[in-house]
């Protein structure tokens, strides 16, 4: 089988452009998707009356129903309700608002993980609930959390694939067009699939990296590499 290497020069300025646009929204989905989580998680550790029942809704909505029909029902049937954004915030919010409920799952896990006698120990010499959390449970929770936090990443990043359904010209969009246009199907869909490998395998070497660094530092005591 022979490449079509002049396509593959004339469309790799495209899937450039493509792949710049899909870690912009992944970046955003993922940072909201944290914040969302993390909120989350703390008023199921706390028990929150009313809140916790409002986040258990919302994590079984999440984690139940596809990216794909969030996407539709948030670009074109909050339009009923005169509700409109753009295809890219659209995106980001659909990325966040799936990724939110894993999210909340995984801090929670590592939340609970923490040791009750280290709460109490905590509570003894006077920390509020505030203090408690911000110094005693989260740093811990987040060395437990990180292999799932960084699982949940990488899988928010390759859903962006999902996204194109609302016309983001994003790399899965991109490699459609390209095919429809040029029926160069094998050398459109190994650029998208070298394209996506450049983008995931750094993440997930870094991930990993980051997870031995946390692991062995054991909450911040230091240790010899």
């Amino acid at each position: 089988m022979e490449i079509n290497w002049a396509f593959i020069i004339k469309a790799y300025p495209l899937y450039q452009k493509a792949a710049w646009l899909t870690l912009k929204l992944a970046f955003g989905g993922i940072v909201l998707s944290i914040l969302i989580g993390l909120i989350c998680s703390i008023i199921l550790y706390y028990k929150t009356n009313g809140l916790k029942q409002l986040v258990a809704a919302y994590i079984e909505i999440s984690r139940n129903t596809p990216l794909l029909i969030q996407l539709f029902f948030l670009y074109y049937g909050l339009t009923k309700l005169g509700i409109s954004m753009s295809e890219q915030t659209c995106a980001i919010v659909g990325l966040a608002f799936l990724g939110g409920s894993y999210m909340a799952e995984a801090f929670r896990a590592g939340l609970e993980s923490v040791s009750k006698s280290q709460i109490e120990s905590g509570l003894s010499i006077g920390l509020s609930d505030f203090q408690l959390i911000r110094y005693v449970v989260l740093p811990q929770a987040f060395a437990i959390t990180l292999p799932s936090l960084g699982a949940n990443c990488i899988f928010l990043l390759k859903e962006t694939s999902i996204v194109g359904a609302i016309a983001i010209p994003e790399l899965m969009h991109t490699t459609q067009d390209l095919i429809g246009m040029y029926y160069q199907t094998f050398e459109a869909l190994l650029l998208l699939v070298l394209t996506y490998l450049v983008i995931l395998l750094p993440l997930s070497l870094g991930l990993s990296w980051l997870e031995r660094k946390v692991r062995y530092a054991e909450f911040g005591h230091s240790c010899a590499d």
